[in-house]
């Protein structure tokens, strides 16, 4: 049985081959920059640091707690919001969202004293940590498993332009004006990309039409139950664990270990996010052509051995602390393109909204418990230096493997159920 889509799949070869339409081509552009916002909103607390402790009066256990209170407070609604995803028009899900995450980000550009910045990050997480899966459920409802890989490999780019434009960008405000106009400048992208998502965007409702489950709990405990999900669950959880193992220390590792100067960070970044806004699109149209699994066979290889090299380097020079991290970057996008794309095929059609909400939920949990366990296993000499950071990549390298056999498992239903011999 071949996978069911909501909307009309391209089914002619010759279209597929052409390309997206002009409005799947706005649709992906939006829905790619609305990812821009969110990543860039969690990932511009960790530069911020320095500013933020200071001008505040907080300690650095105060401010970790700050920033994992988006990720606690995101995995925590992903749960609560999964048992009425699939229950309303995605589009006015996603404008309901989105318009919570803007107006949690509004608190943080207000905030005045640490209590209120923590507010701002709970409410922020509590809305922009379920848009993710929301946007998922409209990829896989509206474009066919043989196209998604694409889709996926220009949404994932949000993440590499929130390292190219959004850092620097947010660093530059910061040092000129003060922290709050970095969130005050995300507020203004996110309110031009809910008019735009308002007025250009049309419905994806067609799930509606399915037979639904009237409770919502009921709705959740059947995604929760169902014994197809589990695995996709598991290889999702420890996916997040590893990556989220190695980002918050990376600033720290660089200077401190790798001998790097931090006026050189803004370049690092520059460079291995250009290099990641070309590779994620490659990798998607590498996954379409040549199969998921293999393209995430490739990121896993590509995975351990840039994580071991970078975990047991020394001083280093600028040019070689570059090649690594883009070389790494270059592994794990090719896992997590694959990854994504290959996990939208699991659920039913009248179960992709709560059973992309229960994965990002996951995602989120998982990737909090991952910087306390990275937290629990580094420690740090009287000269700054982060000891015992290979340790981390070790257990990265071990998640790494785990779940490239798990998803062996995972593409091998998903073939089947499509009719192929690779998904």
């Amino acid at each position: 049985m071949t996978e069911q889509t909501l909307a009309a799949p391209i089914d002619d070869q010759r279209e597929r081959q052409r390309g997206f339409s002009r409005y799947q081509a706005l649709l992906i552009a939006l829905l790619a920059f609305t990812q821009f916002t969110i990543i860039l909103d969690f990932i511009i607390m960790s530069p911020l640091g320095a500013i933020l402790m200071p001008s505040l009066n907080i300690t650095a256990g105060q401010f970790g707690i700050a920033v994992s209170a988006y990720a606690f407070s995101a995995g925590v609604s992903g749960i609560l919001a999964a048992g009425f995803a699939d229950r309303f028009d995605r589009k006015r899900l996603l404008l309901f969202f989105y318009v919570g995450f803007t107006l949690g980000t509004l608190l943080c550009a207000a905030a005045r004293d640490y209590h209120v910045l923590l507010l701002g990050r709970i409410v922020t997480g509590l809305f922009g940590g379920v848009i993710g899966s929301v946007v998922l459920a409209i990829i896989t409802d509206l474009f066919p498993l043989q196209m998604r890989g694409r889709v996926m490999g220009f949404i994932q780019t949000a993440f590499a332009a929130s390292q190219v434009l959004g850092i620097p960008a947010g660093l530059f405000l910061a040092n000129h004006w003060n922290w709050h106009v970095c969130f005050v400048a995300i507020v203004i992208l996110s309110i031009a990309a809910i008019a735009i998502i308002a007025f250009a965007m049309e419905p994806v409702d067609a799930h509606l039409k399915l037979k639904q489950d009237r409770n919502p709990f009921h709705h959740l405990v059947a995604t929760l139950a169902e014994p197809r999900y589990t695995l996709a669950f598991a290889v999702t959880t420890l996916l997040a664990t590893g990556g989220y193992m190695l980002m918050p220390f990376s600033s720290a590792y660089t200077v401190h270990n790798l001998g790097i100067d931090i006026t050189h960070l803004p370049t690092i970044y520059l460079v291995s996010g250009l290099f990641s806004i070309v590779t994620g699109p490659l990798v998607g149209r590498a996954s379409d052509a040549f199969g998921k699994y293999p393209t995430f066979v490739f990121g896993c290889a590509m995975t351990v051995l840039m994580v071991l090299i970078y975990t047991n380097l020394g001083h280093v020079s600028l040019a070689t602390a570059i090649l690594v991290n883009v070389l790494m970057f270059v592994g794990i996008f090719s896992r997590m393109i694959p990854s994504q794309a290959l996990m939208s095929a699991i659920p039913a059609p009248d179960q992709r909204g709560s059973f992309s909400a229960v994965s990002a939920s996951l995602q989120q949990l998982s990737g909090g418990l991952g910087s306390v366990l990275a937290g629990a296993i580094i420690a740090q000499a009287p000269d700054g230096a982060l000891l015992h950071f290979d340790r981390i990549g070790y257990v990265v390298v071990a998640t790494t493997i785990v779940t490239l056999v798990m998803m062996y498992f995972v593409q091998e239903a998903v073939a089947e159920r499509a009719g192929k011999r690779v998904a």
